[in-house]
């Protein structure tokens, strides 16, 4: 029988994904006001707005776990991570640029995600964040498809 770890350790993970879907949320909605492509303009719009969605969702399974007042901003190496990408694309302008900066920023979503899933979490909440991880993998694809096709069309 798997071995479950005890309410702290729930919430301390389950505050890990939210700073990861934080930093996500904040990226996505800067970055989007880089990018040309209106159609990925809408995509990174409708991620962060997905990444919002997934933080409600964890914050309401803290709730059940008797934290009443999350006040999770982000971490600091994403915020490191969103003025590094501003400061480059005021640089390096173009949307291969913004997707590459986006890609790096969905690699540690999926880290924060691949780490909780490695805790003997409670099954609802284990299962709530492989739905959530199985979108995050498919949004950091499709940055990462977009980003390889136009720098295949740039040769």
């Amino acid at each position: 029988m798997a071995e479950s770890i005890n309410n702290e350790e729930v919430i301390k993970v389950l505050k890990n994904v939210i700073n990861s879907l934080e930093d996500g949320q904040k990226g996505f909605t800067d970055l989007a006001e880089h990018l040309q492509d209106p159609h990925l303009k809408q995509f990174f719009v409708a991620e962060a707005l997905k990444r919002a969605s997934f933080r409600g969702d964890l914050e309401t399974e803290l709730h059940h776990a008797g934290v009443h007042d999350v006040k999770e901003t982000g971490t600091v190496a994403g915020a490191l991570h969103r003025t590094w990408g501003n400061v480059k694309l005021s640089v390096v302008k173009g949307d291969h640029e913004v997707l590459s900066t986006a890609e790096q920023g969905e690699d540690v979503a999926k880290k924060a995600y691949a780490d909780a899933l490695e805790q003997p979490l409670p099954l609802p909440i284990k299962q709530l964040l492989i739905t959530q991880q199985e979108h995050i993998i498919a949004s950091h694809d499709h940055v990462r498809d977009h980003r390889d096709a136009l720098a295949l069309a740039a040769k």
